[in-house]
């Protein structure tokens, strides 16, 4: 590094810290606040704008034309477990050819037509949002707006509301979130306002269903539908001007996925690597299809996703080794992931090759958990999360948690119950509002209806190494700030497994294996 971008006097003290073993250091731009640490080499924002003023346009040019399109543009860390955080090379072409084919697939909108307006809140580290919201929002010319920074704390949706995106794109968790905010006020509406709504939704629902895989036409009723349902739901998430929505990364679930498509929201998947600049495959509203789960690795048609292009990266930095692993002698580069791709031409994406989620049982097999944890969801609403666990083990288990609502200041669980979950344990006869109520009171309806649906789910499972035998409710929902979800909330398996080691160990303390 020879250049160090920072936007305040605390993040200067860092670079200050380890200065002395910056060999390449020439200067510190500090965009924010006064200067404080005045040193020979810092420079504010102005002044760094006022060097321009030394700098000849034939300079400039000879700068500018040095830049090949196979050069290294960037350089992206993505985080290993097994070691230190690995840096991939992206060259100028990979950037702006994925940009450029991206725009044109997803029919983003430019001046003087239309202008599209955006919404960043997640870390700019991740490259995903790096491509979404920085380089697609140049080429088009749109508007990008910086959410607040406890967007994922709850003041997302007020940021929506007073922007009003045309384009939104979501990770999974942020995807829960918005479910439970209308749930929450669909529960507080009038009893003639939900039987309006639920009609609505299950109309919604069975046109777009319909419509997705017949390309058959809407019915007549679906714009009254539309009128007093779909458009009051999307004003008030601040989503009633965007024309597409979008998930980012694996864990949505069925449940949420038609909740959202009940509403004229159908969500559309991307799919991509760091290595391949984020995103390689794409659905987009008039093409897409609702997600599938697929329980053994040997079944017809699965392999592993390879993928080519000129989106494809250079390669990892200083380890050529690593990447001739990752890229073969053809250019295809291996994803690790494996796949199904479906008559129609689109990919499923089921798991990974290397078995870094597959749970291998002592008799050697091994199970993919996302099905059978999207299928407790889906029997038991009232669960956030769930974690199989078994590595090693003779049979499978189950760490739950339950929707509870969050702080926003801090970010972390309540011990309160969503409005969804309080309304659900009413409709079992049940007092319970809080966490607490049913863990340490052993609410014996709540408790019994968990037990119901884990036993629903393992009725639909035909591999008895993929059912849960034991089950067990954790003290808290997982968040950010508790280390079980990452910056970008997703779900973080080894943590968990970390921080839950006394009650993973508990399941098999009797057992001899």
């Amino acid at each position: 590094m020879d250049i160090f971008v920072v936007d305040n006097d605390k993040q200067l003290q860092k670079i200050i810290q380890i200065q002395g073993s910056l060999k390449h250091l020439k200067a510190i731009v500090q965009y924010k606040e006064r200067i404080r640490t005045p040193l020979h080499n810092l420079y504010s924002w102005n002044s760094f704008l006022d060097l321009a003023d030394y700098v000849s346009e034939d300079t400039l040019n000879h700068v500018i034309d040095s830049q090949k399109p196979n050069q290294c543009c960037t350089l992206v860390y993505t985080l290993s477990i097994t070691g230190p955080p690995k840096a991939m090379m992206l060259s100028h072409d990979n950037i702006t050819w994925t940009t450029e084919i991206i725009a044109q697939s997803l029919s983003y909108k430019s001046p003087p037509e239309k202008q599209e307006v955006l919404v960043s809140y997640l870390p700019l580290s991740y490259l995903a949002a790096q491509l979404l919201d920085m380089w697609i929002t140049i080429s088009v010319a749109g508007t990008l707006y910086f959410a607040q920074s406890d967007a994922l704390r709850g003041s997302l949706i007020n940021t929506l509301r007073e922007v009003k995106p045309t384009v939104f794109y979501g990770v999974p968790w942020v995807w829960d979130r918005l479910l439970d905010t209308l749930k929450t006020s669909q529960l507080a509406s009038t009893p003639f306002r939900r039987r309006l709504d639920k009609w609505a939704m299950w109309l919604g629902l069975r046109a777009k269903k319909r419509q997705m895989l017949e390309q058959s036409h809407l019915p007549l009723c679906f714009g009254l539908a539309k009128k007093v349902t779909f458009n009051q739901a999307q004003r008030f998430l601040g989503l009633h001007r965007s024309r597409q929505y979008f998930n980012l990364g694996m864990g949505l679930s069925k449940a949420t996925t038609e909740y959202f498509l009940s509403l004229n929201m159908p969500i559309c998947e991307l799919y991509g690597l760091p290595e391949s600049t984020g995103v390689h495959t794409l659905s987009h509203q008039e093409d897409f299809r609702l997600l599938r789960w697929v329980w053994k690795e040997n079944e017809d048609g699965i392999g592993d996703i390879h993928v080519w292009g000129r989106n494809v990266f250079m390669g990892y930095l200083n380890d050529e080794k690593r990447t001739r692993e990752k890229i073969d002698l053809y250019g295809w580069m291996h994803t690790g992931d494996l796949g199904l791709l479906d008559h129609d031409g689109f990919l499923y994406v089921l798991g990974n090759e290397n078995g870094k989620e597959a749970k291998a049982t002592s008799s050697g097999e091994k199970i993919n958990p996302n099905p059978m944890e999207q299928l407790v969801k889906r029997c038991i609403p009232i669960v956030r999360y769930v974690v199989l666990v078994g590595e090693g083990a003779p049979y499978l288990c189950a760490l739950l948690t339950l929707k509870c609502q969050i702080n926003p200041d801090t970010g972390e669980p309540r011990n309160a119950l969503t409005s969804e979950a309080v309304a659900l344990c009413r409709q079992l006869r049940s007092h319970s509002t809080r966490l607490s109520d049913i863990i340490y009171h052993k609410d014996p309806v709540v408790m019994n209806f968990i037990s119901q649906g884990i036993n629903a789910a393992n009725a639909q499972v035909t591999s008895d190494s993929a059912k849960i035998v034991k089950w067990t409710i954790l003290e808290t929902d997982f968040s950010v700030v508790g280390g079980e979800l990452g910056a970008t909330t997703e779900l973080k398996r080894a943590n968990v497994a970390k921080i839950y080691q006394q009650e993973i160990e508990s399941f098999y303390a009797e057992d001899e294996y």
